[in-house]
């Protein structure tokens, strides 16, 4: 698992700091905030490959809202739900939404790691496919993809 970037957003600081910590340990770039509101901010301006998002954070934004917003911004990236023994039928509605898979709190970091290289895994897949797409959209229709381009750029 190397040079792939991970956000970590939990409201408990000192799991927060260690798990960042451990991450970057292992060269995984890896930013960690407290809240959903930090993440998205955060979100708008570096790209991620898979968030780690505890479910239950106190405030204006709990992290199914946290996702769903998410979702907007950076739609590729993989989201791992982490979720208190009682509140799996939310992981189940984040799931709806859209994340990877969701992980029972306190999690080990072995578990973690591996369910965050399948989550890299799948992003990384899905964006060879998008540009395996891009690639024969350009090929077969190059004025069109051209015209696409120079209206993004507006």
């Amino acid at each position: 698992m190397d040079s792939f970037r991970v956000l970590v957003v939990d409201d408990e600081t000192d799991f927060l700091e260690t798990l960042v910590n451990r991450l970057n340990k292992r060269q995984i770039d890896t930013t960690g905030v407290q809240s959903g509101e930090e993440a998205l901010d955060v979100m708008k301006k570096k790209l991620f490959d898979v968030v780690i998002l505890d479910i239950k954070m106190p405030g204006g934004m709990d992290g199914i809202q946290a996702l769903r917003e998410m979702r907007k911004i950076q739609p590729l990236a993989e989201v791992i739900l982490l979720t208190g023994h009682g509140s799996v039928e939310t992981s189940i509605e984040g799931m709806k939404l859209g994340a990877f898979d969701y992980l029972l709190k306190p999690v080990k970091l072995e578990e973690l790691m591996l369910k965050m290289a399948q989550a890299f895994e799948k992003k990384d897949a899905h964006e060879q496919k998008i540009r395996s797409a891009r690639i024969k959209e350009l090929i077969r229709f190059p004025g069109r993809v051209l015209e696409q381009e120079k209206e993004k750029e507006k």
